[in-house]
């Protein structure tokens, strides 16, 4: 068997407010709580498991979603009807844009326990 990934622990403020973002930005559904965890699961079967932890413990982690163009127009629709902040950059430096990287579209945005979601068209150096 070759190594995949199989699920992370995602710290949040609120699980399943956490899990319930990210789903809806990503068209994906949010499965059914399992002891602390709210999961959230990939079309690659990588789960992000969304645990609540007091505010002092959420360390800023940086997730990326490589989607396709469809999936970027409709996850970039609901970035901007919701009024969260979006960035062409990880440093954030350039709000309001997204980037046009290795010829695909890419923007970063930040989840409600200040986390840096990116979701892109194409894998950087591809």
């Amino acid at each position: 068997m070759s190594v995949q990934l199989n699920h992370t622990i995602v710290h949040s403020l609120d699980n399943k407010a956490s899990a319930a973002f990210l789903a809806d930005v990503l068209g994906l559904e949010v499965g059914p709580e399992w002891g602390p965890f709210v999961p959230v699961s990939t079309a690659n079967g990588v789960t992000l498991d969304f645990a609540t932890v007091p505010a002092e413990s959420i360390t800023p982690q940086h997730y990326a979603f490589l989607i396709s163009e469809e999936e970027f127009d409709s996850a970039f629709e609901k970035i901007l009807a919701s009024g969260v902040e979006y960035f062409a950059d990880p440093h954030r430096r350039h709000p309001g844009e997204i980037n046009h990287n290795d010829g695909g579209r890419g923007v970063y945005f930040m989840d409600p326990a200040g986390h840096a979601m990116e979701i892109i068209t194409r894998p950087y150096g591809g």
